[in-house]
């Protein structure tokens, strides 16, 4: 019989995380079985009575957290193993990347327990990067030898590599995604105010979105443009030049790979991004491979590094020819397979 395997939780069936995880699964031959619960608190309750297929194991996926509790009770009356790919950690996010907290307040503290006490009763729990597994293991409790590394990666057969553009276009250089301090886009206005004669361009929405047009405004030479369907991303990447990564300077900022990193890379586009532990140490040691990478919050890095870039138009080519190199020997989607395979190793998949 095929194995099959509990998808539970109120997830976002579009975000690529889902679609790459649940796309490899089918891959290797298990069944993904859905339940989305009307109420996080009451899933088991609800589970109960609807009464999904168990399967094999159970995996709550990322930014599920709210959905731990109720997975972890239903999975205990199964005597199935829970599998959590949280993908982000709430404690870090309001304490280092929003502020909002002090790290010594008791909401941060609390939230802290509760975040830990999800980590310790995962039987299996998936990271995306080294740096981020270690910081659940060290920080949050997670088991040490059931977490397992298996990188985000991106849709190969959406993100195709594309022909470079013609050197004799005006370069563009393009950043897309949220508008947050992880991302850093008030750092990418500020480099564009030092170089006008190039044209930069700034798509998707956010909280920080209003802040950056308002910085723009004596910008002339920066564009917003709103989201567009992730299917029409691959056309949009290809039509730049130089692709821009993350330029916060929070903790998480220096332990992950986003998403646009592998998509821009799996298109054949140079990327310019910040220092992280999350890449390969060659890859921030050396040139010629398509990355690009400067220090955080720092927009006069940034700017000296992209008027480097569009100085040599004719060489813009080769670097969209590395930037696919790199993305198939570091990036590609069988680095995310192998990582997923340890997981089902450790289910006895």
């Amino acid at each position: 019989m095929k194995a099959s395997l509990l998808w539970w939780g109120r997830f976002d069936p579009e975000y690529s995380r889902n679609r790459i995880l649940r796309s490899l699964l089918n891959k290797n031959g298990l069944k993904v079985i859905d339940f989305r619960p009307q109420s996080s608190f009451l899933g088991s309750l609800e589970a109960a009575f609807r009464r999904p297929t168990p399967g094999n194991a159970l995996w709550v996926p990322c930014f599920r957290h709210r959905d731990f509790n109720s997975a972890r009770r239903y999975a205990d009356k199964c005597g199935l193993k829970l599998v959590f790919d949280p993908l982000i950690s709430s404690w870090d996010k309001v304490v280092y990347e929003r502020n909002k907290y002090p790290l010594d307040h008791r909401k941060a503290r609390s939230l802290l327990q509760w975040e830990q006490s999800l980590f310790a009763r995962a039987d299996i729990v998936v990271a995306d990067t080294r740096p981020h597994a270690d910081f659940y293991i060290n920080q949050l409790g997670a088991p040490a030898s059931h977490t397992h590394v298996v990188p985000v990666g991106a849709e190969e057969t959406l993100f195709t590599r594309q022909p470079p553009r013609d050197p004799s276009d005006a370069p563009e250089i393009l950043f897309f995604g949220s508008f947050i301090d992880l991302q850093g886009p008030q750092h990418i206005i500020d480099a564009a105010r030092l170089i006008p004669e190039v044209h930069w361009t700034l798509l998707g929405d956010g909280p920080l979105r209003n802040h950056c047009e308002a910085l723009a405004k004596d910008v002339p030479n920066v564009t917003f443009e709103d989201w567009i369907p992730y299917q029409e991303l691959p056309r949009r990447i290809s039509q730049a030049d130089i692709l821009l990564g993350i330029f916060g300077d929070s903790p998480k900022a220096g332990r992950v790979v986003p998403n646009k990193v592998y998509q821009a890379l799996a298109c054949g586009r140079p990327v310019v991004t910040r220092h992280s532990h999350a890449y390969p140490s060659e890859l921030q040691a050396t040139r010629g491979n398509g990355m690009i990478f400067i220090p955080p919050a720092d927009p006069d890095a940034l700017a000296t590094e992209v008027r480097a870039l569009v100085a040599r138009p004719h060489a813009l080519p080769t670097l969209a020819t590395q930037a696919g190199n790199t993305y198939a020997r570091y990036f590609s989607i069988a680095k995310t397979e192998l990582g997923l395979l340890k997981v089902l190793s450790d289910l006895d998949l």
